[in-house]
Order: C-alpha cells, then sequence, then structure tokens
C-alpha cells in the first residue's frame, strides 16, 4: 500500500469534500481517501500494483477540480518551490531512545549502593507503508509559489463579488418595489425598464454560476448540500422572474432579490474561505520562517547557497539573529536558540558543541558552526507541519455530527421550502408572495456555518497546539482529552530526568554545603561513572565551580580517592567505610538510612577517616512534574505511576509528588495490562510514555501521549505527541480539549440553532403583524450566523494554554 497527498483547489465549500472523497473511493485500488478542506488536499492510501496516482488525479478532473500536486514519478518542490531531489519523506519520524540509566556499581564504585534505576531502552520505530507527503509550502517574497492555485476560491469569490455588487446597485435604484418604499423616483430614459431584468440576468450568470457548478456535483454524487440550496433559490427566482417578465403570468418579478441574494451569497463564501485560509496562517508562518539561502562552509571558504541545495554533512554558519536554515548539530560555536516557534519554550535554549539545532529556529547572540542533518522535508518542522495537517484530515465524532445534522437540515430546508409555497397557495396568497416565501425559507436554511463550525475551529485548536509543542495526530484523541479522569505517567524520562542526580544530602557539623559538593564534585569529575556524574552534574546545576583533583586513583571494590587543594579524600559507599573503619556522625547516619529506605544510592565523602558529608543519588525528578501532577489534581483527575523500579524507589517518588496510584516492579510488557485494569473500573486512561518502549500500553490506553524531547517525536506512538519533554503539557492538553470542545458546541449552535426561529419567519409565520423577510434578508441572516461562526473559533487564538 502507498499513501499520497494530492491537491484539490476549487473546492467550493467544505460540502465539496464529501463527492471529493466518495468519487475517489470508487477508484479501484484506493483502499480509504480523506480530503482536507482548509489545506486543500486529499490523503489517499491506495494499491500501487492496481491503481496509479495518476489515475486518482483523473477521478478529481473529472469532479471540475484542479490538481497540480507532483505525482509518484515527479519530483516534489521544497517550500520555495525549488526542486528538492532528496528522497521522499517518510510517513514517521523516528521516536527519541532514552538513554539507559546504568546500575550503580562499576569498577571505580564497587562500593556504591546498587541502585535500580535502569531507564528501558527504546528502539526506534517505523511506518510499515510508505508515503508520498510533499513539503508544506511557504509563500516567500521574491519566490513564486509553486501552487498557483493556492488562496485561488478566494479571490473567485472576492472578484465575483466585487463585480456582482457594482452590477446590483443599479438594479436595486431602478427596482420599483425600492423605489416606492423609499419614496424616490429614479431617471427614466429608452430600455431602463430592461435594465433590471439584463443586468440581474447577468449577475446570476456571472455570479451563480459558481453556486450553480456546486448544485450539479451534489445532485451528480447524489450528495444535496448548501449549494443545492442555493442554487434552488436563485433558480427559482430567475426562472420565476422571467416569466413575469414576459408577461405569462401577473405578479412582481424578484430581479432585485435575486441580484442582492446572489451578491450576499459571494460575500459569505468569500469571508468563509478567508476564514479557513486565516486558521492555517500559524503554521504557515512557521514555514516562512525558514531563511531563502545558506552560508556554506567550504574548503575554499564560504559561500551562499540556496537551501535547496543543502546536502546532509554540509557544514554551515549561522550568524546572530539569522535563522537556521536546516536540522543539525553544533560543531563548533556556543550561542541560545529561540525555539519558541517550534516547542513552545519560551526562554532561548543554550546551544553549544554536540547540541542539536531545528530548522527555522531563531540564533542569539553567538555565531554557530554547524553540521547538517536534515533538509526539506526531512527537517522537524515539516514532520510537524504533516502531523498538524494530517490531524486536521480526520475526523472526530464531533464532525460526523455536524455533517449528519447537515444533511438532515438540507432535506429539512427543501421540505420547509415547499411545504411553504403550498401552504400559501392555499391560503390563497398571490403567487409572486408564496414563490418569495419560498426562496426566503431555501436561503435562510443553508447549512453554510453548519459545515464551518467543526472544520475551523479543528484547524485553529490543532495550529494552536502545535504552536504550544502539542502535536495532535488523531482529533479523537483531543476530543476524547476533555473526559479523562486518570492520567498514568511512565516514571523514568517523563517525570524524572533519566540521569542520576544528588536528591539529598546531609554534611558534618562545621562544613558548609556548597564546599562539601565542591570538594565531592572534583573528585568524581575524573571518573565516568553514571553516580559519579550525576554528582559533578549537581554542582553545575547549583553553579557551583568544579575544582581539578590531583591523583585521582580507583579504589578497587571501594570508591574512589584524589587530592583537592592538597587534601586527599575518599568517595565511596559502605563498603568504602567499612575498609576504612569510617567514622560516621549519627546524622549522616540517618540520612543514608534514610536514602536506603527509598532505594537510593548513599555515597560519602571521607576525609582521614571521618566521614564529612553523605549524598543519596537517584534519578531526579523534574521540577516540572511537581506542577503538572498539582494542576491534574486541581482538575479533578487522578494520577498513577508505572516504573519498572524497585517498590521502594517507586514510593519514594509518588510520595514527594503526591502520585495517587503505583505499579512497580512493571515489565514493559506487562504495561498494558495496568492499564486495562484501571479501565476496568470505569475509568477514562491516558497513558504518557517515550513512544515506543510504552508503545503497548500507549495504544491501549484511552488516549496515548508520547513524549518527545527537542522535537524529536515519536509520531506513530499515540494520538498526541509533545515536542517537550514536559510533563506540564498533560494539563494544557486537557485545557485545550475542553475549550476547543466548548467552541464546537457554540459553533453548532450559533450555525444550526437560529434555525429553530429563522425558517418559521422565513415561512412568514408573522406575516399577520406585518414581519415580513425578503430573500436578501435571509442571506444576511444566514451570512452572518457564517461569519458568527468564523469570529467565535478565532476567539480559540486568544486562548493561554
Amino acid at each position: 500500500m502507498k499513501t499520497s497527498v494530492i491537491k484539490v483547489d476549487d473546492m467550493l465549500s467544505v460540502w465539496s469534500l464529501d463527492e471529493v472523497e466518495r468519487r475517489i473511493g470508487e477508484v479501484p485500488g484506493v483502499e480509504s481517501v480523506t480530503v482536507n478542506f482548509a489545506a486543500k488536499n486529499a490523503t489517499v492510501r491506495y494499491d500501487e500494483t492496481r491503481v496509479a496516482v495518476s489515475d486518482i488525479k483523473s477521478t478529481v478532473h473529472e469532479l471540475g477540480l484542479q490538481s497540480n500536486r507532483p505525482a509518484e514519478d515527479e519530483p516534489a518542490e521544497d517550500h520555495q518551490g525549488h526542486i528538492d531531489e532528496s528522497e521522499p519523506a517518510a510517513a514517521s519520524a523516528a521516536p527519541k531512545s532514552k538513554s539507559d540509566v546504568p546500575a550503580a556499581t562499576h569498577d571505580a564504585h564497587a562500593g556504591h549502593e546498587q541502585h535500580d534505576g535502569t531507564v528501558p531502552d527504546a528502539s526506534k520505530s517505523s511506518s510499515g507503508s510508505q508515503t508520498d507527503t510533499p513539503e508544506p509550502s511557504s509563500d516567500h517574497a521574491g519566490h513564486d509559489s509553486h501552487d498557483k492555485h493556492q488562496g485561488h476560491s478566494p479571490e473567485k469569490f472576492r472578484d465575483r463579488f466585487w463585480l456582482s455588487l457594482a452590477v446590483t446597485i443599479p438594479v436595486v435604484i431602478w427596482s420599483a418595489p425600492i423605489q416606492d418604499l423609499l419614496g424616490y423616483q429614479a431617471p427614466a430614459f429608452p430600455g431602463s425598464d430592461w435594465m433590471a431584468p439584463v443586468l440581474s440576468t447577468a449577475v446570476f450568470l456571472y455570479g451563480g454560476l459558481v453556486f450553480l457548478q456546486g448544485a450539479w456535483r451534489e445532485l451528480r454524487d447524489r450528495l444535496p448540500g448548501m449549494m443545492t440550496l442555493i442554487s434552488l433559490a436563485i433558480t427559482v427566482a430567475f426562472i420565476f422572474s422571467w416569466v413575469v417578465q414576459l408577461g405569462l403570468i401577473d405578479s412582481m418579478p424578484l430581479w432585485w432579490e435575486l441580484a442582492t441574494l446572489v451578491a450576499i451569497m459571494l460575500l459569505g463564501h468569500w469571508i468563509e474561505m478567508r476564514s479557513i485560509n486565516q486558521a492555517q496562517g500559524a503554521l504557515k508562518e512557521l514555514a516562512k520562517l525558514l531563511p531563502d539561502t545558506a552560508t556554506r562552509i567550504t574548503d575554499t571558504g564560504e559561500e551562499t547557497v540556496d537551501i535547496s541545495a543543502l546536502r546532509n554533512g554540509d557544514l554551515l554558519l549561522v550568524r546572530p539573529g539569522e535563522s537556521v536554515p536546516a536540522d543539525g548539530v553544533v560543531r563548533k560555536g556556543m550561542s541560545a536558540i529561540d525555539e519558541a516557534m517550534i516547542t513552545g519554550e519560551s526562554r532561548p535554549v543554550k546551544k553549544g558543541e554536540g547540541d542539536e539545532v531545528i530548522a527555522a529556529t531563531i540564533n542569539g547572540e553567538g555565531s554557530l558552526r554547524i553540521e547538517v542533518t536534515g533538509t526539506g522535508d526531512k527537517t522537524k518542522l515539516s514532520g510537524i507541519m504533516r502531523l498538524v495537517a494530517d490531524a486536521q484530515t480526520s475526523k472526530s465524532r464531533s464532525q460526523h455530527l455536524a455533517d449528519r445534522a447537515a444533511r438532515m437540515l438540507t432535506v429539512a430546508a427543501i421540505g420547509a421550502a415547499v411545504l411553504t409555497f403550498v401552504a400559501w397557495q392555499l391560503l390563497g396568497a398571490e403567487l409572486d408572495f408564496a414563490v418569495v416565501r419560498m426562496v426566503t425559507v431555501l436561503v435562510i436554511a443553508c447549512p453554510h456555518a453548519l459545515g464551518l463550525a467543526v472544520p475551523l475551529v479543528v484547524a485553529i485548536s490543532t495550529t494552536l497546539g502545535a504552536r504550544n509543542g502539542l502535536l495532535v495526530r488523531d482529533r479523537r484523541g483531543l476530543e476524547e482529552a476533555r473526559n479523562l479522569d486518570t492520567v498514568i505517567f511512565d516514571k523514568t524520562g517523563t517525570l524524572t530526568l533519566g540521569e542520576f542526580r544528588i536528591v539529598a544530602s546531609s554534611v558534618a557539623e562545621g562544613l558548609q554545603e556548597d564546599e562539601a559538593l565542591r570538594i565531592a564534585s572534583g573528585i568524581e569529575a575524573e571518573s565516568q561513572h553514571p553516580i559519579a556524574r550525576g554528582i559533578v552534574k549537581t554542582a553545575e546545576d547549583k553553579g557551583i565551580a568544579v575544582p581539578s583533583a590531583d591523583g585521582f586513583r580507583a579504589i578497587t571494590g571501594k570508591g574512589v580517592a584524589a587530592t583537592i587543594d592538597g587534601v586527599e579524600y575518599h568517595m565511596g559507599g559502605p563498603a568504602l567505610l567499612k575498609a576504612e573503619n569510617v567514622d560516621v556522625p549519627p546524622a549522616l547516619q540517618a540520612a543514608s538510612e534514610a536514602a536506603a529506605s527509598n532505594g537510593q544510592a548513599a555515597i560519602y565523602l571521607v576525609q582521614a577517616g571521618k566521614a564529612l558529608a553523605v549524598y543519596a543519588v537517584a534519578d531526579a525528578i523534574r521540577e516540572e512534574s511537581r506542577e503538572a501532577i498539582a494542576a491534574l489534581h486541581e482538575r479533578g483527575i487522578e494520577v498513577a505511576m508505572l516504573t519498572g523500579d524497585a517498590q521502594a524507589v517507586a514510593d519514594a517518588v509518588a510520595k514527594e509528588l503526591g502520585i495517587d496510584t503505583v505499579f512497580a516492579e512493571v515489565l514493559p510488557d506487562d504495561k498494558a495490562s495496568k492499564v486495562r485494569e484501571l479501565q476496568a473500573q470505569g475509568k477514562k486512561v491516558a497513558m504518557i510514555g517515550d513512544g515506543v518502549n510504552d508503545a503497548p500500553a500507549l495504544a491501549t490506553a484511552d488516549i496515548g501521549i508520547a513524549i518527545g524531547a527537542g522535537a524529536d517525536v515519536a509520531v506513530e506512538a499515540g494520538h498526541i505527541v509533545l515536542v517537550r519533554s514536559d510533563p506540564r503539557d498533560i494539563p494544557r492538553i486537557i485545557t485545550l480539549s475542553r475549550v476547543t470542545y466548548r467552541k464546537m458546541k457554540q459553533n453548532l449552535w450559533l450555525a444550526a440553532g437560529y434555525n429553530i426561529f429563522a425558517i418559521p419567519l422565513a415561512a412568514g409565520v408573522l406575516a399577520p403583524w406585518g414581519i415580513l423577510l425578503t430573500p436578501a434578508v435571509g442571506a444576511i441572516l444566514m451570512s452572518a450566523s457564517t461569519v458568527l461562526v468564523a469570529i467565535n473559533a478565532q476567539l480559540l487564538k486568544r486562548v493561554k494554554l
């Protein structure tokens, strides 16, 4: 099986996607198809041995739509419209594996306590199918977009609206009903009586053509919808008016109503198209952050090249203030990178030799030389944009509900219009009055806003999530997050750093804590053991300068020794104390026993046979974890923890963080069973893990949330992917889910609820009291509901996650 993304421009409304999905789905060999109206493309999964992508594109052309996306045998274009000769992007990026935290014992620290804090290894995942996915485009200044149809639909409706409005104005001015209503007399001249029918016919044929074409497609595919209703309304008004104009019946023509109706409908559709395109704007802005050129360093010096010419292994110079042109690794230099647009991290991130940098992030004041590791559609930015596009393509239950409601409303509107006409005729009303009532019902009941209500909210919410480091792979996961009552965290690397740190310490009387740590870090600086590195890193985190040590040596089975400032010190565990007959003050002994009860390694600083300090070393808890769990508890959500560590270690972490339920000594294969255990209690469960090692549990949970690190996301692991390894993003997901669902409900009521009052009003139930709506007013009300839906959805952008 193969998956391709095909451009499908000129869809007139969200209704068009149904007919596109249906017709492409009928092509032999096509397994599935999903159309993204906002992105104007179709994601098609098909058997390449039975059907070629060119056949699928031919079907798109038969629908009257444009398809200019490169086929499988054509090179895809990069974000600037330049040819990208790199291989097609894979469907998924490999997840970042956690590094093992080795056990505490080694040849130089044989006397250290054994600490069961290993992090299970996570192998990389890969997708089982090939995906031909072009890189998202960007309209760079000075470059013509490779997609000449991008934005074509809004421009089409805009141009037709302004021209139709210009022609409509004289129709209204010379309309007899308007003159009678406003009490003026328009100038008469030869042929002025035919001005209204001629100009209104021009408006009908020019401005109304897009609606008639849309209705033809809907009826051809047996999917009547919004275009059908609009076309029925303007066609009935057009035919009726000509019948009256030719004197076949004695009544009043509807020329001004017809012209104004078409103009207002064009305005409504223009607003809709602009709203949808603006919903994609934030992601497009990300792509624009990529520079047009890069400075490449060669054997002969520096050269400026187009970024499409970059290849893996190239060495680039990134000057202060410049955007990083490609994913890479710092080979020389120090700086701080602004990654807010990718990870949502507000503070610049320090970068030095060996650190990864991400394309489109902004370099700070330092100059960097980076080795390219990813270009074009292989960058993390492109991966993020593909994830967001996929999320906007997937349909949630709310979308299916809106689709069904819109279909029902279409049928109800046609039925109500026919019933209105028949009822007024039976009541003895004039023919033109009955026709006007019928047309008004057809217009006011158009499910225009209903088709826009959910997709627009989804486009904005998924983009908002991406800008905050929350990548939604499946909208159903985001929708269900609001109902969560239990969140399960994998401990190592999620709630903890996955690295050793000093988590508690005690020093002898008369010695300053920072001075003791300075000495301890200097002794351990020569060792590569994970516990030693954890002690040194703790000192560095506290801003303590690590001193140089002389005479470093390992004491087999006991620990290490070194000289600091001319004084010899030893460091080790209980075996060192026993071998050297070390005197341990009561306070230090109590601290050591507390560490042992928590399953932590107790490491002593010893000088001249006396213990000066003891350090409890363990996998350190992230500072963010406390805030995350507190935020979840505030939302009434229970927190559980899964770990392969010993019960004592797990209980110590749980006690410190306030975790409600602990599953310790759990093998990776058994994690899914623990998820099912909670689900069996009727709980709605989310699992938070590293994406691969926890894959079975992520798949079993109601919502799987994969933790990424530095934007290296595990896209196959769950419904939602976190760009940052920050547990505080879990409450943010729930917040995003709740505000998104609330906006969907509000929009559905704004889009459909008003019909409860609007349809009877349009039918003329208040006519006995002199209250009647014209078709033009009906069109304004219908368009107003669309505008309200669009504005309400745009308010999502103000939400602080």
